[in-house]
């Protein structure tokens, strides 16, 4: 009993880590789509990350000295790990966002990253997909399903991809492989020095595409509002976000964490209650009772865990 007690509080504690983490993250696919027209997709991507790289480095900077040997000895695994989690995912995000509506990006992210991710986590990790988060999963893509058809299942009949759901799936498949690199991250690193590390390079990566973006488009105009919201995609969706989710990756595993990423559209939709006015109608309500209800189901074998 004794064993089983700090185990179980473990796997709760990685539970509510990666909720907060959603939270956080379901804003971006509002920001992405509200400021198209204010600054390019990788000006967008290339600040964010700058801003996560400056402010975690004071948080990292001891542990980084300590550890920068491991860094080093490492330097594929986190320049690929970089490539994928910082560089492409949230750019291809921004890119899809200037063809698609916000709630697309939420929706087709958010049911293509977890299926990816398990497929991911069972070929390369050898992680056991019970059939009860199977379960668990296909309920959760049942109620993103019922939401995107708006609550007609014809609806998805003559649905289609446009360019913007194509590079939104792009991102997803670059996210869930970031989710299973963050599993196979190196020994005696820490978290904040992972990240920074992370952060630092995935600028670095992006830096060629930004120069090229900033001689196409025109000249970025500043202001309170812009700045702002770098701030927030820098603090929040980035240092705040990816603490919780790599702390949730590490506690529950990859598979079972990606599911809590069906949870964004969810909170997406609050917050455009919340913020732009619109209305919640029964579809959403029942969308999200058939999220939630899969996630639990999903993470019922957490007391066997």
């Amino acid at each position: 009993m004794s064993n089983t007690s700090p185990k179980l509080s473990n796997a709760w504690t990685g539970i509510a880590l990666a909720v907060l983490a959603t939270i956080i993250w379901s804003g971006n696919f509002v920001v992405a789509r509200a400021i198209i027209h204010e600054i390019p997709p990788v000006a967008l991507a290339f600040f964010r990350w700058l801003t996560a790289s400056v402010l975690i480095l004071p948080l990292a900077w001891h542990e980084l000295r300590r550890e920068w040997p491991i860094v080093k000895a490492h330097l594929p695994y986190f320049l690929f790990t970089a490539l994928m989690g910082i560089s492409l995912f949230n750019t291809l995000v921004y890119i899809a966002g200037h063809y698609s509506p916000a709630i697309n990006l939420a929706l087709i992210g958010t049911t293509s990253s977890p299926i990816i991710a398990i497929i991911l986590a069972r070929m390369f990790l050898k992680e056991k997909v019970p059939l009860i988060r199977i379960a668990g999963l296909s309920l959760c893509i049942t109620g993103i399903l019922y939401l995107l058809s708006k609550g007609s299942w014809q609806n998805l009949l003559g649905f289609h991809f446009s360019p913007g759901d194509i590079w939104v799936l792009l991102g997803a498949a670059a996210f869930s492989t970031y989710t299973i690199l963050v599993r196979k991250k190196p020994a005696g690193i820490s978290a904040r020095a992972f990240l920074f590390v992370l952060f630092s390079l995935g600028t670095l990566l992006l830096l060629p595409a930004y120069l090229w973006e900033s001689g196409h488009y025109p000249p970025i105009q500043w202001n309170a509002s812009l700045a702002g919201v770098i701030l927030y995609l820098g603090l929040g969706t980035s240092v705040i976000s990816f603490l919780c989710w790599n702390a949730a990756i590490t506690r529950i595993g990859a598979a079972r964490t990606s599911l809590f990423g069906n949870l964004i559209p969810i909170f997406s939709s609050i917050e455009a209650v919340w913020l732009l006015q619109e209305k919640i109608t029964m579809i959403h309500l029942v969308s999200g009772l058939l999220v939630i209800t899969g996630l639990v189901i999903a993470n019922l074998s957490v007391k066997r865990s």
